[in-house]
């Protein structure tokens, strides 16, 4: 599999956040709890901190393996 690492951010924030976008997620957590919403937050921080300091290498294999998971629990 040979696609960019736009396209595996764009593939792998579909897969984790379905059709929301990030920060709106962001927004609906912190809507229901402050304090979950801060943890969201972070954890986007570093999704996208993750997808930046990866190779493009490393992207395609780690969203190939989440694929493979989410297919067997189909």
């Amino acid at each position: 599999m040979s696609i960019s690492k736009r396209e595996a951010k764009r593939q792998l924030q579909q897969l984790i956040f379905d059709e929301e976008r990030p920060r709106e997620w962001v927004q609906d957590v912190w809507g229901m709890s402050p304090t979950l919403g801060e943890t969201a937050a972070r954890l986007l921080d570093a999704f996208e901190g993750a997808i930046e300091a990866c190779s493009e290498e490393a992207l395609v294999q780690l969203l190939q393996g989440l694929q493979g998971e989410a297919d067997e629990m189909e």
